[in-house]
Protein backbone atom coordinates (compact mmCIF):
# COMPACT_ATOMS: atom_id res chain seq x y z
CA UNK A 1 0.00 0.00 0.00
CA UNK A 2 2.95 2.61 0.67
CA UNK A 3 4.07 1.45 -3.15
CA UNK A 4 0.63 2.88 -4.43
CA UNK A 5 0.96 5.68 -2.54
CA UNK A 6 3.60 6.64 -4.54
CA UNK A 7 1.03 7.82 -7.30
CA UNK A 8 -1.93 7.89 -5.58
CA UNK A 9 -2.16 10.45 -2.45
CA UNK A 10 -5.06 9.74 -0.98
CA UNK A 11 -4.53 5.29 -0.96
CA UNK A 12 -4.24 3.56 2.71
CA UNK A 13 -5.86 7.04 4.50
CA UNK A 14 -7.11 4.16 6.52
CA UNK A 15 -4.12 2.30 7.26
CA UNK A 16 -1.84 5.22 7.72
CA UNK A 17 -3.93 5.75 10.75
CA UNK A 18 -3.26 2.94 12.43
CA UNK A 19 0.59 3.69 12.79
CA UNK A 20 3.28 5.73 14.87
CA UNK A 21 1.82 8.83 13.16
CA UNK A 22 5.38 10.58 14.36
CA UNK A 23 7.62 7.82 12.68
CA UNK A 24 8.73 8.01 9.10
CA UNK A 25 7.22 5.81 6.29
CA UNK A 26 10.16 5.14 5.04
CA UNK A 27 8.66 3.05 1.81
CA UNK A 28 6.61 6.17 1.22
CA UNK A 29 9.37 8.09 0.98
CA UNK A 30 12.04 6.32 -1.26
CA UNK A 31 10.87 8.39 -4.54
CA UNK A 32 12.22 11.42 -2.43
CA UNK A 33 15.29 9.92 -0.68
CA UNK A 34 16.01 8.31 -4.53
CA UNK A 35 15.76 12.36 -6.34
CA UNK A 36 18.36 13.28 -3.42
CA UNK A 37 20.17 10.46 -4.68
CA UNK A 38 19.99 10.80 -8.32
CA UNK A 39 21.55 14.32 -7.75
CA UNK A 40 25.12 12.20 -7.14
CA UNK A 41 24.63 11.10 -10.69
CA UNK A 42 26.02 14.46 -11.84
CA UNK A 43 29.66 13.08 -11.43
CA UNK A 44 29.26 10.85 -14.53
CA UNK A 45 26.80 13.00 -16.54
CA UNK A 46 28.80 16.32 -16.21
CA UNK A 47 27.34 19.23 -17.35
CA UNK A 48 26.57 22.03 -19.78
CA UNK A 49 25.04 25.70 -20.59
CA UNK A 50 21.65 23.97 -21.72
CA UNK A 51 21.57 21.90 -18.56
CA UNK A 52 22.45 23.96 -16.00
CA UNK A 53 20.44 26.91 -17.42
CA UNK A 54 17.65 24.72 -17.46
CA UNK A 55 17.90 23.81 -13.90
CA UNK A 56 18.27 27.03 -13.08
CA UNK A 57 14.98 28.48 -15.17
CA UNK A 58 13.10 25.85 -13.49
CA UNK A 59 13.92 26.43 -10.14
CA UNK A 60 12.94 30.17 -10.90
CA UNK A 61 9.64 29.09 -12.64
CA UNK A 62 8.46 26.77 -9.93
CA UNK A 63 9.82 28.97 -6.83
CA UNK A 64 7.29 31.35 -8.09
CA UNK A 65 4.75 29.11 -8.75
CA UNK A 66 5.00 28.25 -5.13
CA UNK A 67 5.44 31.25 -3.46
CA UNK A 68 2.79 32.89 -6.10
CA UNK A 69 0.10 30.20 -6.22
CA UNK A 70 0.62 28.02 -3.54
CA UNK A 71 1.23 30.01 -0.43
CA UNK A 72 0.15 33.51 -1.87
CA UNK A 73 -3.16 32.67 -3.54
CA UNK A 74 -4.31 29.51 -2.42
CA UNK A 75 -3.27 29.74 1.11
CA UNK A 76 -4.25 33.04 1.78
CA UNK A 77 -6.07 34.21 -1.55
CA UNK A 78 -4.09 37.58 -1.50
CA UNK A 79 -5.91 37.86 -5.21
CA UNK A 80 -8.20 37.00 -7.51
CA UNK A 81 -8.04 35.12 -10.56
CA UNK A 82 -9.94 33.04 -13.32
CA UNK A 83 -10.48 29.04 -12.66
CA UNK A 84 -8.41 28.66 -16.04
CA UNK A 85 -5.53 30.44 -14.46
CA UNK A 86 -6.17 28.85 -10.74
CA UNK A 87 -5.69 25.51 -12.19
CA UNK A 88 -2.83 25.90 -14.91
CA UNK A 89 -0.76 28.07 -12.09
CA UNK A 90 -1.67 24.80 -9.62
CA UNK A 91 0.03 22.43 -12.24
CA UNK A 92 3.27 24.50 -12.59
CA UNK A 93 3.27 24.34 -8.96
CA UNK A 94 2.94 20.43 -8.50
CA UNK A 95 5.91 20.12 -10.92
CA UNK A 96 7.89 20.54 -7.81
CA UNK A 97 7.12 17.66 -6.72
CA UNK A 98 5.89 19.47 -3.07
CA UNK A 99 2.19 17.84 -3.13
CA UNK A 100 -0.54 19.08 -4.17
CA UNK A 101 -2.25 22.58 -3.99
CA UNK A 102 -5.48 21.56 -1.49
CA UNK A 103 -2.40 19.88 0.60
CA UNK A 104 -0.39 22.54 0.60
CA UNK A 105 -3.11 25.35 1.56
CA UNK A 106 -4.12 23.06 4.31
CA UNK A 107 -1.58 22.63 5.94
CA UNK A 108 -0.24 26.43 5.83
CA UNK A 109 -3.35 27.69 6.99
CA UNK A 110 -3.18 25.29 10.65
CA UNK A 111 -0.08 26.39 10.35
CA UNK A 112 -0.74 30.38 10.75
CA UNK A 113 -3.73 29.02 13.15
CA UNK A 114 -0.92 27.64 15.66
CA UNK A 115 2.57 29.10 14.49
CA UNK A 116 5.05 27.88 17.18
CA UNK A 117 2.40 26.75 19.71
CA UNK A 118 2.19 22.92 20.40
CA UNK A 119 -0.50 22.16 17.86
CA UNK A 120 2.58 23.90 14.84
CA UNK A 121 2.69 21.38 12.32
CA UNK A 122 6.14 22.47 11.55
CA UNK A 123 7.79 24.72 14.51
CA UNK A 124 11.37 24.60 15.13
CA UNK A 125 10.51 26.24 18.48
CA UNK A 126 8.37 23.09 19.62
CA UNK A 127 10.02 19.92 17.63
CA UNK A 128 13.79 21.12 15.90
CA UNK A 129 15.08 22.28 12.82
CA UNK A 130 15.86 18.55 11.41
CA UNK A 131 11.30 18.34 11.89
CA UNK A 132 10.49 21.37 10.72
CA UNK A 133 12.77 21.68 8.15
CA UNK A 134 11.88 18.21 6.81
CA UNK A 135 10.74 15.16 9.34
CA UNK A 136 7.12 16.15 9.32
CA UNK A 137 6.39 15.75 5.58
CA UNK A 138 7.94 12.41 5.93
CA UNK A 139 5.16 11.15 8.83
CA UNK A 140 1.77 9.44 8.27
CA UNK A 141 0.38 12.07 10.44
CA UNK A 142 0.52 14.91 7.59
CA UNK A 143 0.41 12.55 4.95
CA UNK A 144 -3.20 13.50 4.32
CA UNK A 145 -4.08 16.61 2.99
CA UNK A 146 -6.39 18.84 5.77
CA UNK A 147 -9.24 19.30 4.11
CA UNK A 148 -11.17 21.18 6.59
CA UNK A 149 -8.57 24.16 6.57
CA UNK A 150 -9.46 24.55 2.67
CA UNK A 151 -12.74 23.75 2.00
CA UNK A 152 -13.24 26.52 -0.87
CA UNK A 153 -11.23 24.70 -3.21
CA UNK A 154 -12.64 20.79 -2.65
CA UNK A 155 -15.51 22.25 -4.78
CA UNK A 156 -12.95 22.40 -7.93
CA UNK A 157 -12.76 18.75 -9.48
CA UNK A 158 -9.77 19.60 -11.22
CA UNK A 159 -8.49 20.64 -7.57
CA UNK A 160 -9.54 17.63 -6.44
CA UNK A 161 -7.88 15.37 -8.98
CA UNK A 162 -4.70 17.78 -9.42
CA UNK A 163 -4.31 16.93 -5.65
CA UNK A 164 -4.56 13.09 -5.68
CA UNK A 165 -2.51 12.62 -7.91
CA UNK A 166 0.14 15.39 -7.70
CA UNK A 167 2.49 13.30 -9.09
CA UNK A 168 1.57 13.31 -12.32
CA UNK A 169 2.89 17.10 -13.26
CA UNK A 170 6.50 16.12 -12.26
CA UNK A 171 6.73 13.21 -14.17
CA UNK A 172 5.11 15.13 -17.11
CA UNK A 173 8.06 17.27 -16.39
CA UNK A 174 10.80 15.02 -16.07
CA UNK A 175 9.61 13.40 -19.25
CA UNK A 176 10.02 16.39 -21.47
CA UNK A 177 13.55 17.01 -20.18
CA UNK A 178 14.81 13.80 -21.05
CA UNK A 179 13.28 13.83 -24.54
CA UNK A 180 14.01 17.62 -24.86
CA UNK A 181 17.46 16.49 -24.07
CA UNK A 182 17.66 13.56 -26.37
CA UNK A 183 16.68 15.47 -29.38
CA UNK A 184 19.15 18.06 -28.15
CA UNK A 185 21.83 14.97 -28.15
CA UNK A 186 20.39 14.31 -32.20
CA UNK A 187 19.67 17.00 -33.70
CA UNK A 188 21.97 19.75 -31.80
CA UNK A 189 24.95 17.97 -30.62
CA UNK A 190 26.76 21.23 -30.33
CA UNK A 191 24.64 22.08 -27.16
CA UNK A 192 26.51 19.34 -25.68
CA UNK A 193 23.75 17.55 -23.60
CA UNK A 194 21.54 14.80 -23.65
CA UNK A 195 18.25 13.07 -21.94
CA UNK A 196 20.24 11.93 -18.88
CA UNK A 197 22.01 15.08 -18.18
CA UNK A 198 18.95 16.96 -18.58
CA UNK A 199 16.95 14.64 -16.16
CA UNK A 200 19.47 15.33 -13.06
CA UNK A 201 20.28 18.79 -14.06
CA UNK A 202 16.79 20.02 -15.07
CA UNK A 203 14.55 17.92 -13.17
CA UNK A 204 16.49 16.67 -9.81
CA UNK A 205 19.35 18.94 -9.07
CA UNK A 206 16.23 21.57 -9.23
CA UNK A 207 13.43 19.60 -7.86
CA UNK A 208 15.96 19.64 -4.90
CA UNK A 209 17.48 22.66 -4.17
CA UNK A 210 13.72 24.28 -4.38
CA UNK A 211 12.30 22.01 -2.42
CA UNK A 212 15.06 22.86 0.66
CA UNK A 213 15.09 26.49 -0.17
CA UNK A 214 11.06 26.27 0.19
CA UNK A 215 11.39 24.73 3.62
CA UNK A 216 14.41 26.78 5.38
CA UNK A 217 11.08 29.55 5.42
CA UNK A 218 9.36 26.54 7.76
CA UNK A 219 13.05 25.99 9.63
CA UNK A 220 15.40 28.56 9.84
CA UNK A 221 13.29 31.85 9.08
CA UNK A 222 11.59 31.04 12.79
CA UNK A 223 15.36 31.14 14.19
CA UNK A 224 17.40 33.76 12.61
CA UNK A 225 16.49 37.23 11.32
CA UNK A 226 15.03 39.95 12.46
CA UNK A 227 11.92 40.84 13.68
CA UNK A 228 9.64 44.25 13.54
CA UNK A 229 6.94 42.94 14.57
CA UNK A 230 5.44 41.70 17.75
CA UNK A 231 3.77 39.00 16.83
CA UNK A 232 2.90 35.73 18.90
CA UNK A 233 5.19 33.51 16.97
CA UNK A 234 9.06 32.76 16.31
CA UNK A 235 8.89 34.44 12.78
CA UNK A 236 11.73 36.52 11.48
CA UNK A 237 12.35 38.99 8.77
CA UNK A 238 16.17 37.24 6.54
CA UNK A 239 17.13 39.13 3.63
CA UNK A 240 18.76 36.29 2.74
CA UNK A 241 16.51 33.80 2.64
CA UNK A 242 13.64 36.73 0.58
CA UNK A 243 16.47 36.50 -2.34
CA UNK A 244 16.38 32.92 -2.56
CA UNK A 245 12.75 31.97 -1.94
CA UNK A 246 11.64 35.08 -3.46
CA UNK A 247 10.21 36.90 -1.16
CA UNK A 248 9.11 34.84 1.28
CA UNK A 249 12.15 35.56 3.53
CA UNK A 250 9.90 38.71 4.96
CA UNK A 251 8.65 36.23 6.88
CA UNK A 252 7.65 38.57 10.48
CA UNK A 253 5.92 40.70 7.80
CA UNK A 254 4.26 38.16 6.34
CA UNK A 255 3.04 36.83 10.18
CA UNK A 256 2.04 40.32 11.15
CA UNK A 257 -0.17 40.99 7.69
CA UNK A 258 -0.58 37.12 5.90
CA UNK A 259 -2.87 38.42 3.05
CA UNK A 260 -0.50 40.71 1.73
CA UNK A 261 -0.23 39.52 -1.78
CA UNK A 262 3.44 42.58 -1.14
CA UNK A 263 5.63 40.36 1.84
CA UNK A 264 8.36 43.16 1.52
CA UNK A 265 6.75 45.96 3.11
CA UNK A 266 9.07 48.76 2.35
CA UNK A 267 10.32 49.47 -0.84
CA UNK A 268 14.17 48.21 -0.10
CA UNK A 269 12.81 44.59 0.92
CA UNK A 270 13.14 42.45 -2.64
CA UNK A 271 10.07 40.74 -3.33
CA UNK A 272 10.42 39.19 -6.56
CA UNK A 273 7.19 37.22 -6.20
CA UNK A 274 5.18 40.44 -5.64
CA UNK A 275 6.51 41.92 -8.78
CA UNK A 276 5.57 39.27 -10.97
CA UNK A 277 2.05 39.24 -9.74
CA UNK A 278 1.83 42.74 -10.48
CA UNK A 279 2.85 42.22 -13.95
CA UNK A 280 0.30 39.59 -13.94
CA UNK A 281 -2.26 41.52 -13.19
CA UNK A 282 -1.19 44.62 -16.10
CA UNK A 283 -1.80 41.40 -18.61
CA UNK A 284 -4.56 41.06 -16.96
CA UNK A 285 -4.08 37.38 -15.58
CA UNK A 286 -5.00 38.12 -11.68
CA UNK A 287 -6.61 41.01 -10.09
CA UNK A 288 -7.38 42.54 -6.85
CA UNK A 289 -3.97 42.34 -5.50
CA UNK A 290 -4.58 42.52 -1.68
CA UNK A 291 -1.83 44.75 0.80
CA UNK A 292 -0.86 45.96 3.96
CA UNK A 293 -2.42 49.20 4.69
CA UNK A 294 -0.05 51.96 5.77
CA UNK A 295 -1.59 52.09 9.14
CA UNK A 296 -1.32 47.90 9.87
CA UNK A 297 2.09 48.05 8.48
CA UNK A 298 3.50 50.81 10.41
CA UNK A 299 1.65 49.27 14.02
CA UNK A 300 2.84 46.81 16.41
CA UNK A 301 6.30 47.43 16.00
CA UNK A 302 8.50 45.96 18.05
CA UNK A 303 10.49 49.47 18.06
CA UNK A 304 7.41 51.40 18.72
CA UNK A 305 6.34 49.03 21.91
CA UNK A 306 10.12 49.24 23.10
CA UNK A 307 10.08 53.14 23.78
CA UNK A 308 6.48 53.11 25.47
CA UNK A 309 7.14 53.27 29.46
CA UNK A 310 6.55 50.17 31.65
Amino acid sequence: MSVLRWFDDEAGLDQLAKRDPNRVDWVRVVPFLALHAVCFAVIWVGWSPVAVGTAVGLYAVRMLAITGVYHRYFSHRSYRTSRFWQFLGAVIAATSAQRGPIWWAGHHRHHHRYADQPEDIHSPVQRGFLWSHLLWILTPRYFAANKAMVKEWTKYPELVWLNRYSIVPPLALLALLLGTGEILRVYVPSAGTSGVQMGVWGFCISTVVLFHATATINSLDHLIGRRRYNTPDHSRNNWVLALITFGEGWHNNHHHYPISARQGFYWWEIDMTYYVLVLLSWLGIVHDLTLVPPRKRDSNRIDDLASVPA
